[in-house]
C-alpha cells in the first residue's frame, strides 16, 4: 500500500485507528495532522471520539488560520505548526500517550534506543521537551526547540510524545518502535538489567543478500501455494494486532512441496500486506519485481538442512524478548503445553546469529524447535505453520505468565520426574 496516493484525511482516520485499537491512546487523547503540499494542515479535531473517526470529521487549517470542518481542531494544533515551522522537511505530525511512553515522561527519562538493532535504525535520537500546559503556545516552542536541533522525536515531559516525519507511515512507524522499546526496557527490569548493543551494532542486520537474489519468472501459482499465501495473510494480520512484531520487523515463510518456499517482502507494512505482496523464492531465485526479506538467507539454510521444518518464523514478541535482552534463561518448565511445544530454548549471541547462518540453522532439532537470538528476535519452526505459530503464541504466552508470576512468588517449575512422564506419554524425542 502507497499512503503517497491516500488523502491525507484518510491517513489521519486509518492511523488514529491503529494507534487506538492497540490501545496507544485513549478516546480523547493524541493527535495527528499532515500538511499537504499547499500548505494546508490536516489535523484531527478537539472534543471527538478517537475510536470512531471518519474523514468528514477531520480539519483542514489553511495558511491563512481559516478552517474547514464540522469541529475545531485540537488543542495541541499550534505545536504541530511549531513542528513545520521549524522543520520544513517534515509533512506529518504524531501525538499521543501510550501508557510505557508515558511511564518515561513521568519519570523524565529517555528509553534505550540499543536494545534491539532496529530501534536504533527507525529512531535515530530523542529528546526530552520540557513540561507545559497542553495547547499552550509555550508548550510548542518547548517541542520545537528539539525539532529545531534536528532531532525527530520529543518525549514530553509528564505528557507523552510527539513524533514529525516526511509521511505519516514513517512517523507511525518510529513512534511504535520507540514504543514497544520502551515497553521492552520495562519487562526486563522485571528480570534483571537489559543488555544494550553498542551503538554501531543495528549495521551487522545491514545484509544485502536479499537484493541481489536472481529473478525469475513465475509460469501459473498451484493451489497449493495460494493456500500458503492465504494462511500466511491470515496469521501475519493476526500476529500484527497480538502485538508479536511490529509493521515492518518480523519475517514469515512456508515451504512448498516442490522445495520453493514462500516469505514475507522487506519494508512492507505487515498490517495491510495482501497475498500478491509475499514473495516465493526457488533454487536461490526470487520472484520478478519483488525483494523478500532480509533473513531470506537463514531461512534458506534451515529448509535446505531440515526436511521435515516446512515453517519458520521470526518475531519479536515482547514478554519474550524481555528474556532476550537480559541475562536470564527462559525454562519453558512452567505448564505441559509449554514444555511439550517449547521443549529447551536456547540463546545465541547477538554476532552469532549474522556472522554465521549456517550454524544457527544447525541448532535445530527436534528438542530445540525454537532459538532465541539475544537482542534480536526468536526464531520458531515447525513442521506446518499452524505448529510453528501456536509454538510462537505459547511462547510469549508462557514469558508473559513467568513476568507476572514475579510479584507473587518463587516459580516452582515442573520436575524432573514429571518431565520424563510427558516425555513418555507425547512421546518427544532427546
Amino acid at each position: 500500500m502507497n499512503i503517497q496516493y491516500i488523502h491525507p484525511a484518510d491517513q489521519l482516520v486509518m492511523f488514529m485507528q491503529r494507534i487506538y485499537d492497540k490501545g496507544l491512546t485513549t478516546m480523547s487523547g493524541g493527535n495527528l495532522s499532515i500538511m499537504d503540499t499547499d500548505g494546508n494542515i490536516w489535523i484531527t479535531p478537539a472534543s471527538v471520539d478517537k475510536g470512531t473517526l471518519t474523514r468528514k470529521d477531520i480539519i483542514c487549517v489553511h495558511p491563512d488560520g481559516t478552517t474547514d470542518g464540522p469541529h475545531k481542531p485540537s488543542s495541541e494544533l499550534p505545536f504541530h505548526q511549531s513542528v513545520y515551522r521549524m522543520r520544513p522537511d517534515l509533512k506529518a505530525v504524531l501525538h499521543a500517550h501510550p501508557p510505557a511512553l508515558v511511564a518515561f515522561s513521568i519519570v523524565r527519562r529517555v528509553p534505550s534506543l540499543d536494545l534491539l538493532p532496529t530501534v536504533r535504525k527507525v529512531c535515530k535520537d530523542v529528546r526530552i521537551a520540557t513540561y507545559a500546559v497542553p495547547g499552550s503556545e509555550e508548550l510548542g516552542e518547548n517541542i520545537g526547540k528539539v525539532f529545531a536541533e534536528g532531532c525527530d522525536i520529543a518525549l514530553l515531559e509528564n505528557h507523552g510524545v510527539c513524533v514529525g516525519a516526511p509521511d505519516m507511515f514513517t512517523a507511525f512507524q518510529r513512534f511504535e518502535t520507540l514504543n514497544y522499546s520502551a515497553a521492552l526496557e520495562t519487562l526486563a527490569g522485571k528480570l534483571g538489567k537489559a543488555n544494550e548493543l553498542p551503538l554501531d551494532a543495528y549495521r551487522a542486520t545491514e545484509t544485502s543478500h536479499h537484493t541481489k537474489m536472481d529473478d525469475f519468472i513465475p509460469n501459473s501459482h498451484t493451489s497449493e501455494e495460494l493456500a500458503a499465501r492465504r494462511d500466511m495473510i491470515t496469521l501475519i494480520h493476526r500476529s500484527y494486532k497480538m502485538g508479536l512484531f511490529t509493521a515492518t520487523h518480523g519475517t514469515y515463510s512456508m515451504r512448498l512441496s516442490d522445495g520453493s518456499f514462500i516469505i514475507t517482502p522487506f519494508g512492507c507494512d505487515r498490517a495491510y500486506l495482501e497475498e500478491d505482496d509475499l514473495v516465493r523464492v526457488k533454487a536461490g531465485m526470487k520472484e520478478l519485481g519483488k525483494t523478500p526479506s532480509r533473513a531470506v538467507y537463514l531461512h534458506q539454510k534451515i529448509y535446505d538442512k531440515h526436511p521435515d521444518i516446512h515453517a519458520v518464523l521470526i518475531a519479536h514478541p515482547v514478554h519474550a524478548m524481555a528474556f532476550a535482552v537480559t541475562d536470564a534463561q527462559l525454562d519453558p518448565r512452567t505448564i505441559p503445553e509449554s514444555y511439550i511445544l517449547l521443549r529447551d530454548v536456547k540463546k545465541l549471541g547477538y554476532q552469532e546469529f549474522y556472522q554465521n547462518p549456517d550454524a544457527v540453522a544447525e541448532q535445530f532439532d527436534e528438542a530445540h524447535p525454537v532459538l532465541m537470538a539475544a537482542n534480536d528476535c526468536v526464531i520458531v519452526t515447525g513442521d506446518s505453520l499452524l505448529k510453528a505459530f501456536d509454538r510462537l503464541e505459547v511462547m510469549e504466552s508462557t514469558c508473559h505468565s513467568i513476568l507476572d508470576s514475579l510479584g507473587l512468588g518463587p516459580v516452582v517449575y515442573i520436575s524432573d520426574k514429571e518431565v520424563a512422564d510427558l516425555k513418555e506419554a507425547f512421546h518427544l524425542k532427546d
